[in-house]
């Protein structure tokens, strides 16, 4: 999915620069460092200038005039003094540049992955189901470690690259104007070339940027369904499927990196012009008495100095392109709205818990609607359930609740205020959620369970696990609450992350608890168990629960059915079966009346 174009896409290196001023200081302590590291970087092929004038010239030599010793001994001593000096400042100036530098990338890289990763998380859930996974994780670390490289490389580069230009021109044209235009006759071809690379590569990186997005988003991908691979025997299928997007990603570098390469002969060639113009009509100037031999010792070296490093343009501008396609990419992910945002107000408390849903219409991005004109009042205190057939709406209801989504008609309350003016803490830190799909931490099972309430004590965490029936299951693990969950609990069944999950929620205490299908993974016994429980639980707060197995919900204070995203019956479970419709149509199949009645029509 491609990210709009912003003004941040466009220009994201100034973006960045305007985004994290807290960073100007270190970025002006790193230019002044890396200027002293460059200066005192040529000084040295001044003073071999000055040591062949000494030897050549003796006590007429410029080092003599300047510190007025006529011993070509002692000239050399000071030469040698001055040297370790340069040498020195040198050292030191480019430690400093190193760590203010590198401290700058590592400072902007770690503001920027966690401001990039929170607003993630405030993204709302259809943005994130309609992204793939491994898109978002490939901005939010490859696309963060590449400008970070850049930071840290390739804007030092460029800085030494222009200073060296300047540094070595001034020295030029203190001696011979011709040889400065004849020295500097390259670089404006260097400096063309790179812009004509420079649009060429633009394009090529941003496939690099897509196709490592790719790969990020099928490894991720596979890895997650790694049991269904394994059970359907895809395996050489889902290798050759990694091979193919990992080619495509191989391919696209490959283009890059051919296009980048062929700068490095161009500058080479540019290189061979500027020195071979230094040493031979420096040379012949020389030879005539027109320049002193220090002095063209000074440019021949000088000029090695100006354009040998700009064979290096090649890699600086790769960095840059690859820095600058990443911050785009991070600042577009950035820039991308929160169209779920968090109210203001706070509840009053104590919270009551009431819910209410009045004339809902919602449905999911641009699609046609799945809920329609909704009304439907869960007073405080009750269990209401949720029913109908796959698809009726049953689940896009709960996360109306929950606010993953607004509607896009009609109002949700809680305790009489519209869900969208409410703080997140009041709002989402009344409710309790069991999710139908659980997810589990990598951790301990008490550090899932308390994941909702970190503050809470260890017997606060085992009564909650005994309120969902899963406190047996966990006494029987080898470390009890201390046992290691893997991943996404892979090391629990469907039925014990149900518990877990439920124990989570119950430990929160909310006002409102919301289940859907909490009990669909676990055997008949346990569901009996958990039913006790929840009855227990639910006895002084608000419950919603959507339920698919109809014998669980059969107890609750109201049932609402749901049919093609509207409310055809609601009542009591008995009010519902004297009624005969829907509900009643779907209880007898699930009790296996249908069945039987059939049998004895056939019979």
């Amino acid at each position: 999915m491609s990210e709009p174009v912003t003004p941040a896409a466009v220009q994201p290196l100034r973006a960045l620069w305007r985004r994290y001023d807290v960073y100007r200081w270190r970025f002006v302590g790193a230019v002044t460092a890396s200027t002293v590291n460059k200066v005192a970087d040529v000084v040295p092929e001044l003073l071999i200038g000055a040591a062949v004038d000494v030897v050549v010239r003796g006590d007429a030599s410029f080092v003599a005039d300047v510190l007025g010793v006529e011993s070509r001994y002692a000239q050399l001593g000071w030469l040698a003094v001055i040297n370790a000096v340069v040498w020195i400042i040198e050292s030191l100036s480019e430690y400093v540049a190193d760590v203010l530098w590198r401290g700058l990338a590592q400072g902007v890289e770690h503001d920027l992955r966690v401001e990039a990763y929170d607003h993630v998380q405030h993204l709302d859930l259809g943005w994130h189901e309609s992204r793939p996974a491994g898109s978002t994780l490939a901005t939010l670390n490859d696309d963060v470690n590449q400008l970070e490289r850049f930071l840290d490389v390739g804007a030092p580069a460029i800085l030494q690259t222009v200073l060296n230009v300047l540094l070595v021109g001034a020295v030029f044209a203190a001696a011979s104007g011709q040889l400065l235009v004849l020295a500097f006759l390259p670089i404006p071809v260097i400096v063309v070339g790179s812009l004509v690379f420079q649009r060429r590569l633009e394009p090529l990186y941003d496939r690099v940027r897509s196709a490592v997005a790719d790969l990020s988003s099928t490894l991720s991908s596979n890895i997650s369904g790694i049991a269904t691979i394994k059970a359907f025997t895809a395996e050489d299928r889902e290798r050759d499927r990694v091979a193919a997007v990992s080619q495509a990603y191989r391919q696209a570098n490959t283009d890059a990196i051919r296009s980048s390469a062929a700068f490095v002969p161009l500058v080479r060639l540019a290189i061979l012009t500027g020195f071979t113009c230094t040493l031979l009509l420096g040379g012949w100037a020389t030879l005539r008495g027109d320049l002193q031999v220090g002095l063209y010792s000074v440019l021949v070296f000088m000029t090695q100095r100006l354009l040998w490093p700009l064979t290096e343009v090649a890699t600086v501008l790769d960095l840059y392109q690859r820095g600058r396609a990443s911050a785009s990419r991070i600042l577009g992910l950035l820039e991308i709205p929160v169209t779920v945002p968090a109210g203001e107000t706070a509840l009053e408390r104590p919270v009551q818990g009431r819910v209410e849903l009045v004339g809902v219409r919602a449905g999911y991005a641009d699609g046609p609607d799945v809920l329609h004109g909704i009304d439907l009042v869960v007073p405080a205190g009750e269990t209401h359930a949720i029913v109908g057939a796959t698809g009726s709406g049953k689940s896009s209801l709960l996360r109306l609740v929950l606010r993953f989504d607004d509607p896009r008609a009609g109002t949700v309350h809680f305790d009489g205020q519209d869900v969208r003016d409410l703080d997140w803490d009041s709002l989402r830190g009344s409710l309790g959620y069991v999710a139908q799909d659980v997810f589990m931490f990598a951790g301990t099972v008490a550090d899932n369970i308390a994941y909702g309430r970190p503050d809470a004590t260890r017997e606060e965490v085992r009564a909650a696990a005994e309120g969902a029936a899963a406190l047996d299951f966990i006494e029987a693990m080898p470390d009890g609450l201390d046992t290691w969950v893997g991943e996404r609990g892979v090391t629990l069944s469907g039925g014990q992350r149900q518990r877990l999950a439920l124990a989570r929620a119950l430990l929160r205490d909310p006002a409102v608890l919301v289940l859907d299908e909490a009990t669909s993974a676990v055997d008949n016994e346990t569901e009996a168990a958990i039913q006790r429980s929840l009855r227990k639980a639910t006895a002084r707060r608000t419950a919603i629960v959507v339920a698919h197995r109809l014998s669980t919900v059969r107890h609750a204070h109201r049932i609402w059915v749901l049919d093609a995203g509207r409310v055809v019956e609601a009542g009591t479970h008995d009010e519902l079966l004297d009624v005969d419709g829907a509900y009643a149509a779907l209880w007898r199949v699930q009790t296996g009346e249908l069945a039987g009645e059939q049998a004895t029509v056939s019979g």
